[in-house]
Order: structure tokens, then sequence, then C-alpha cells
């Protein structure tokens, strides 16, 4: 996968190669990320994953088992792009906007996955929250990573650049383009940075 175009999480391409619980995960994702968890049926997933239903049930029990296992493997895809974006723009606080304007500038881009999901499915399935709760706040810890160690409010301006992010990824979720979101994560990426130098 090139992480400079694609969405960062959809980097394994089906293949029959994979272990069929492995190509059950990747194809729910694609699904999943795409159309929505509850608009994607457990037959839509075995018909594209090529595998018996029989297989497809004892690796996932019920959906909420595949629904889980889908938000833990996006997790794990989005942070190792999103660590290597930042650093490859910059790794300062600058380095957000054009990270996520590759991102943001995908076909797959459907928005955020987590947010989507506790929308989703977060009434019924706790431990779509648990997951989305964690994953805010691992990308927030890397965003504190690319400010100043010696800010004194590094933990509340990282939080407040997360927050920035989350409505930057909704914005671009909607508009035309992703512009507006990225000019507006960028104002909100200078203050914070003007004020930390301060």
């Amino acid at each position: 996968m090139d992480n400079h175009s694609s969405d960062p999480a959809l980097s394994t391409a089906l293949s029959t190669d994979l272990p069929p619980a492995e190509r059950i995960l990747v194809t729910a994702h694609a699904l999943f990320y795409r159309d929505g968890i509850r608009a994607t049926g457990i037959d839509r997933v075995i018909a594209e994953s090529g595998v018996a239903k029989k297989t497809f049930y004892r690796y996932y029990p019920a959906k909420n088992d595949l629904i889980v296992a889908f938000l833990e493997y996006r997790h794990r895809n989005w942070m190792t792009w999103f660590e290597d974006a930042v650093k490859r723009h910059g790794a300062d606080a600058n380095a957000l906007v054009p990270a996520l304007a590759e991102w943001f500038e995908s076909d797959e881009y459907r928005g955020c996955a987590f947010i989507n999901a506790v929308v989703e499915v977060g009434g019924t399935l706790p431990e779509a929250v648990d997951i989305s709760r964690r994953h805010k706040l691992d990308m927030a810890a890397v965003i504190r990573t690319l400010l100043p160690t010696a800010s004194r409010t590094a933990k509340a301006d990282a939080r407040a650049l997360a927050m920035a992010v989350d409505g930057a990824i909704v914005g671009a979720q909607f508009e035309e383009s992703p512009d507006m979101a990225l000019k507006s994560l960028a104002r909100v990426v200078k203050a914070i940075t003007d004020t930390a130098k301060g």
C-alpha cells in the first residue's frame, strides 16, 4: 500500500493466501469502514471473504466479536500509519495538517472508524466505546510527542489538538473538499504552538 495516498488502515489487500480468520477480518474491515457496521451483514462478509459459514463462526461466534476485532485491527493499522505520517512531515505539531491531508484526500476516506462505530453500536456494545476511547488517548499521546518537551501545558495542548483533529476528521467527511477542515486545523495548531512558545 502507498501510505501517502490511501486510507491508512486499508493496507492489507484481500488475498486468498491469507489464513481464513485474517481474510474474514480484512474483508470485514473494508466493508465496515466503507459501508458501515450495521449496513454490513455477516452473510456479506462470509461471501466476500470466500470462507464457509462454519469457518466464519469458528473464528467469530457473533457479529460483536468481529466488530471488536475490526476496531482493534483498525486501531493498530491507523496508529502505525499516523506515527509514520507525522514523522515524515517533520515530527512537530505542524506535521498534523499534511499527515491528515494524505488520509482525507484518499478515495477510501470515510471519516473516523471509531467515531462512526460509537455512533452506530456504542449504545449496545460497550467494548466499541472502550476501544474508541483508547484509540483517542493513544492519538493524543502521539500528538504530545510533537510538542515541546519543556512545555508545562503540553498534555492539555495535546488533548486540545486531538479534539481539533477529530473536528477536522468530521469536517472533511461531509465537505466537498477537505481544504476548509485542514485550514481550520492549521489555525488551531498555530494558535496552540504560538501560545506554547509564549
